[in-house]
């Protein structure tokens, strides 16, 4: 096959639609507990028939992490989704107290960052601007006064 061009005026590819992650079998329940139960995501309801394949969906926004059943299932331990967070210093407090440990990577500049796996050991980012978490900071002790 030959190589493929195009005008710089085409955007061919706007933005991620949802991001999918897989489970074994019968871990809805698991799956429900920390992405909706910890991390605050609603679950949807998938297409009916999509559902009978199990996994779940959760979703807020433009915000998408499907789960999918894979009868093979190895988890995710480098790849992953990062996710942007607020207050995430509460939030990985709130995660270890559900048994959730966080751990820190290297450094990347302008952002706070963790990694904590979900229940099947998927591996996720939680990820913080840095002018965020000290104008949160910054709101909180302002409130607090």
């Amino acid at each position: 096959m030959g190589a493929v061009s195009y005008s710089n005026s085409l955007m061919l590819v706007k933005r991620i639609e949802h991001v999918q992650l897989a489970m074994p079998p019968g871990g809805e329940a698991a799956a429900r507990s920390f992405y909706s139960g910890l991390l605050g995501i609603p679950e949807a309801q998938k297409p009916s028939r999509l559902a009978t394949r199990g996994g779940c969906w959760f979703e807020r926004g433009s915000l998408r992490i499907h789960l999918g059943v894979e009868t093979d299932f190895r988890p995710a331990r480098k790849a992953h989704p990062a996710l942007l967070v607020e207050d995430l210093p509460a939030l990985i407090a709130f995660l270890d107290a559900a048994g959730h440990p966080c751990r820190e990577d290297e450094p990347i500049e302008g952002y706070h960052r963790v990694y904590v796996d979900d229940p099947f050991g998927n591996r996720i980012e939680l990820m913080e601007a840095v002018q965020d978490a000290v104008s949160y900071h910054t709101r909180r002790f302002d409130a607090a006064g």
